[in-house]
């Protein structure tokens, strides 16, 4: 029987053991081609992809941010944000991130590695960290920044007919991503689009 010990030691040797450095900027393809080009570096970011173990097996964390926040308000996003000079690290961003919108607390996540970077029209250079976690309580999301706190079964994340497909205009340009649909909550963008890519990783599949 596939355990989820199994799964979080396969998935870990897919995964990069140390943060990809950061590519040249004049080789970085954003997901959609703003008008007007960004006139300043990449932003770096750093969003965790938690692995959260539970009885029935293992989930995956989504946030749905706060319909309050200026950016993304109302979308749903992968726990994370801009890494801080006082970060000790990528992982530490994301880990850190993801206590002050959730409550998750750092010791009780295990590393188990990295994804390459993703770079989004609005500039930002995401490194996605991926955890497996244990919590050792409810996930609390703080009102400033999140609205609600989710989990996807991870055999639906695995699961190709989850994935459809989302388009949003933007300027008049018509943009694709990846979409979810999950009890209430739509996923797309850049969560779909990692998640996308997470799961390939996990079935050792090129991204599609």
């Amino acid at each position: 029987m596939f355990t989820d010990m199994d799964f979080a030691a396969s998935l870990s040797s897919r995964l990069l053991r140390e943060p990809p450095p950061r590519p040249p900027v004049e080789e970085l393809v954003p997901d959609w081609e703003p008008l007007t080009p960004a006139g300043r570096p990449p932003v770096p970011a750093a969003v965790l992809i938690a692995l959260v173990r539970r009885p029935e097996g293992h989930t995956v964390l989504y946030t749905e941010r706060s319909p309050d926040l200026r950016a993304h308000s109302g979308q749903v996003a992968f726990p994370g944000g801009k890494i801080d000079r006082d970060d000790a690290s990528v992982a530490a961003a994301a880990l850190r991130e993801a206590h002050e919108e959730v409550h998750l607390v750092p010791e009780d996540a295990t590393i188990l590695g990295y994804m390459p970077t993703y770079y989004t029209g609005t500039n930002y250079l995401i490194t996605p960290v991926v955890a497996e976690v244990t919590p050792r309580g409810a996930f609390v999301p703080n009102p400033g920044e999140v609205h609600s706190v989710f989990e996807v079964p991870l055999a639906r994340i695995l699961d190709s007919r989850t994935y459809g497909r989302f388009r949003i205009k933007r300027a008049g340009k018509e943009h694709v991503t990846w979409q979810i649909d999950h009890d209430g909550h739509l996923i797309w963008g850049i969560t779909a689009n990692l998640t996308r890519r997470f799961r390939a990783v996990a079935l050792g599949e090129e991204a599609a």
